[in-house]
């Protein structure tokens, strides 16, 4: 059940409101964050953003971005922001492990917890929740609410550029299956606002440095793997790769898809080594369910994009993952 009277009540008087999202947040954690940062300041509350980690230098440009506290580099205002909050949104995830060591300072705040997400499989952390599996993006759901509640007079220039982000991002640029009629039309109401849909693009697509792109073709030369017997591809980019071409935050964003992308590929894995953690993200299509099998390393997400993580070694990783597709042999080929 959804708590939209719920929702509404909570805002219908000014509140100090905190905001925040998942460890290196995507396209859509920040578009969702920052759509509505710039909705709820409009209706006259008091609103701050709280990133756990850095966010990918490709999303800075972003209308409110520069305001936004990343909770390493500032904890105790992070840490004064969840204590002093009447409210605190929590946008795309649905764990409080997903915001890393701001975790306990959420959890212990006084304020009510909202969360508002599309992921499978929520946990209970949260007061009044916002939540559609079926939705293309935490930004959508964003938009759904301002409807709900009546308040698309409040969409913005802004709130409208920060939520197109969200969903274009995380449909694909609109290719994913998550892209539904309803889903064209919001974004046919936010381009009335006089959006640069156009500069939106190249600023998340047409941004990459040289290093990254020589990375991308490292990764596809070097570190790709065909199992065609299991109709899988994955790719392993251990640590070193990452320091040789100076990759930032958010700069393995897509790399995964180019996986996915071979003929006959229903499954596309990427295992990469961030922190001493191997961090898994899994792309599927068909009957593929990346969710199931994200959940053999503690994860979870999307049917058809999820992610996991292993305290092994990339070695010890593989060999894991290559028998868990022995394992779910029927499902990879399946028609």
């Amino acid at each position: 059940m959804n708590h939209v009277q719920e929702i509404k009540d909570l805002l219908s008087s000014p509140k100090r409101i905190a905001i925040t999202t998942h460890q290196r947040p995507d396209g859509d954690a920040m578009g969702s964050s920052l759509g509505l940062f710039h909705y709820l300041t409009a209706l006259g509350h008091k609103v701050k953003i709280v990133s756990p980690t850095p966010y990918a230098e490709y999303l800075a440009w972003m209308p409110g971005a520069k305001d936004i506290i990343v909770g390493p580099e500032d904890k105790d205002l992070a840490e004064w922001t969840f204590e002093g909050a009447d409210a605190i949104f929590c946008l795309d995830f649905n764990a409080l492990h997903r915001i890393n060591e701001f975790e306990k300072s959420v959890r212990d705040s006084i304020g009510k917890k909202i969360m508002i997400d599309h992921h499978m499989d929520p946990q209970e952390f949260y007061d009044y929740q916002y939540w559609d599996d079926k939705a293309s993006s935490t930004a959508e759901m964003i938009f759904r609410l301002m409807e709900e509640l009546d308040h698309l007079d409040y969409l913005s220039k802004d709130v409208a550029t920060s939520l197109y982000t969200g969903i274009m991002t995380d449909t694909g640029s609109f290719r994913f299956t998550s892209t539904t009629p309803r889903v064209h039309r919001m974004v046919a109401r936010m381009m009335e606002t006089g959006i640069n849909v156009n500069a939106i693009y190249d600023n998340i697509m047409s941004n990459s440095s040289v290093d990254r792109l020589k990375f991308i073709g490292h990764c596809l030369t070097e570190r790709l793997k065909v199992v065609p017997e299991l109709n899988t591809a994955y790719m392993m980019v251990p640590k070193e790769v990452f320091k040789t071409y100076n990759i930032k935050t958010g700069e393995t964003e897509g790399l995964v898809n180019y996986a996915l992308g071979i003929r006959g590929v229903k499954l596309g894995v990427l295992m990469t080594v961030q922190d001493n953690i191997v961090k898994l993200s899994f792309r599927s299509r068909g009957a593929v369910n990346s969710a199931q099998l994200a959940g053999n390393f503690g994860g979870g997400g999307h049917f058809y994009a999820s992610g996991g993580k292993s305290l092994g070694t990339l070695e010890e990783t593989e060999k894991k993952f290559l028998a868990l597709l022995e394992d779910h042999k029927e499902m990879l080929l399946a028609d």
